[in-house]
């Protein structure tokens, strides 16, 4: 994957995370694990009307953040754990590396 791939999956998870509602639900989505929860589940946690979390959960979704499996007439939804890992190394790679800072004589 390019670097510019990067930036820009990264960029969309976290434009998607900077809603609190979305991050809520991302949130509940993380604790509840592997198994994920269903769509009511959530709306039931978080107190969100239907439409609303709908339109939350298509954001996470296209943003790469949550996947959704239908199960008969259940929806349920899982973080995409490798995709939160990859934002998470992402915003982490260069912990610690240093930066070089121009003097005030430099830049003049």
């Amino acid at each position: 994957m390019t670097t510019t791939s990067l930036n820009a999956r990264a960029l969309a998870a976290l434009a998607a995370l900077g809603h609190d509602a979305r991050l809520s639900i991302f949130r509940l989505l993380v604790k509840a694990g592997d198994d994920g929860l269903r769509v009511s589940d959530i709306g039931e946690h978080l107190g969100l009307a239907p439409s609303t979390l709908a339109h939350h959960l298509s954001t996470l979704v296209d943003a790469g953040l949550v996947l959704q499996d239908k199960q008969g007439r259940e929806v349920f939804n899982r973080v995409d754990f490798p995709a939160m890992h990859r934002v998470v190394g992402f915003l982490t790679s260069e912990c610690c590396a240093g930066v070089a800072v121009r003097s005030s004589e430099d830049a003049a």
